[in-house]
């Protein structure tokens, strides 16, 4: 499949994704922007990321005090190319992969911990 293929598939699964969230979570991350890359670029893995992560969430979290004077804006991340690969190429499991990761970046945006996303199986 090529980048804009996936890239179309993803979208629309986030879109779909969002559709079935409860109404106040929806209004928080419909304006979150969502971007879509191949894989994550270099200082992305210089941060200490592993080359194969799915997805990122950048920024401060919701209702978060600004801790910087420039601060980057919120923002999802989702590395399509991986999560290809991640799904062996099928895309009902990559839709279910974007729809999981993308629930798991939405949940950092939130201000919730890897434990917390865990006990609401976003892990």
């Amino acid at each position: 499949m090529t980048f804009a293929q996936l890239a179309r598939l993803a979208a629309d699964t986030v879109e779909a994704t969002q559709r079935r969230l409860p109404a106040a979570l929806r209004e928080l991350a419909r304006p979150l922007p969502v971007h879509y890359e191949s894989v994550p670029d270099a200082d992305v893995v210089a941060d200490g990321f592993p080359a194969d992560i799915l997805g990122l969430f950048t920024g401060d979290p919701h209702g978060s005090s600004l801790e910087q004077d420039t601060p980057s804006p919120p923002q999802i991340l989702l590395y399509l190319d991986n999560l290809w690969d991640f799904s062996e190429r099928d895309p009902a499991i990559f839709r279910d992969e974007v729809r999981l990761t993308y629930l798991h970046e939405l949940g950092h945006f939130l201000g919730w911990d890897e434990d917390e996303l865990t006990a609401r199986g976003l892990d």
